[in-house]
């Protein structure tokens, strides 16, 4: 069992929570996630760990309450318990030697993009952030990213905060006036798309974040397959992230809508979805 301990709620919809799970923070690396189970009978979903605490023996995860299983979890309290914890899974993130980076995050990509931008900037890399969302209303983790970033830009569909845009206007804007080595890109899949093909002309190596259908973590169920420079790779044990230059963007977008409708009749009739 896996005590929660702190529990925020972000903006409407996004919840953070700090679990005890000390031998997952023991080892967890940038870039890896966790498959939880609410109860017996719940599902299993995949989250990635957005922080973690060695010393207080502690992970902490974003998510949005969309589904059956993501709302419940966010019903949870403050000394709930979390039936089943496992991981870390995935690869750690191969930074390289980077000197300049840019790290991109679309909504609750932030999660996952603020971990990144940690660990390089702690690395002494010149570290840059771009965070793209629609309103102002859902903006989460600014103050924590700006804490991670030597420059931090916030943009927003409608222009309510920040800079009114996508991220990759202001992506295309620093690429052309500094010499960035690599971008870190966590979002929609159309976001993090239009990332890659931003960056491809000028040859900056681009590493994505990929979200695919996932079940057991380890490789076995084929589920989270995607299509990498030709070749089939498993997200949950090759991944999740890859280089964004090679992704079929479109046949990921195609396969993570296989079960869109009944996700929606879940949501609905509040069946067991995450």
């Amino acid at each position: 069992m896996y005590k929660i301990v702190e529990k925020k709620q972000l903006n409407h919809q996004v919840f953070l929570m700090t679990i005890e799970a000390p031998f997952i923070a023991k080892k967890v690396q940038p870039g890896q996630f966790i498959i939880l189970r609410i109860d017996e009978f719940g599902e299993r979903i995949p989250l990635t760990v957005e922080d973690f605490d060695c010393e207080n023996g502690t992970i902490t995860i974003v998510f949005q309450a969309v589904g059956f299983t993501t709302q419940k979890l966010a019903s949870l309290e403050i000394g709930s318990f979390i039936a089943d914890c496992v991981g870390p899974l995935g690869c750690p993130t191969e930074f390289g030697s980077p000197k300049k980076a840019i790290v991109i995050g679309g909504g609750v990509g932030c999660a996952i993009a603020y971990p990144q931008a940690k660990a390089l900037f702690n690395m002494g890399v010149k570290t840059d952030i771009i965070a793209g969302f629609r309103n102002k209303d859902i903006v989460i983790l600014e103050e924590e990213m700006r804490k991670v970033s030597h420059n931090c830009y916030i943009t927003t569909d409608d222009g309510s905060f920040g800079e009114k845009g996508f991220v990759t206007d202001v992506l295309k804007r620093l690429i052309e006036n500094d010499d960035y080595d690599l971008v870190i890109a966590i979002g929609p899949i159309p976001m993090m798309k239009f990332v890659a093909k931003t960056t491809e002309p000028y040859g900056i190596k681009t590493i994505v974040s990929l979200n695919p259908i996932m079940i057991d973590g380890t490789g076995m169920c084929g589920g989270c397959r995607v299509n990498v420079g030709g070749e089939i790779k498993f997200a949950c044990v090759d991944g999740p992230d890859f280089d964004g230059h090679k992704v079929d963007f479109d046949e990921l977008s195609r396969r993570n809508g296989f079960y869109r409708e009944e996700e929606h009749s879940c949501r609905l009739g509040g069946k067991n979805n995450g």
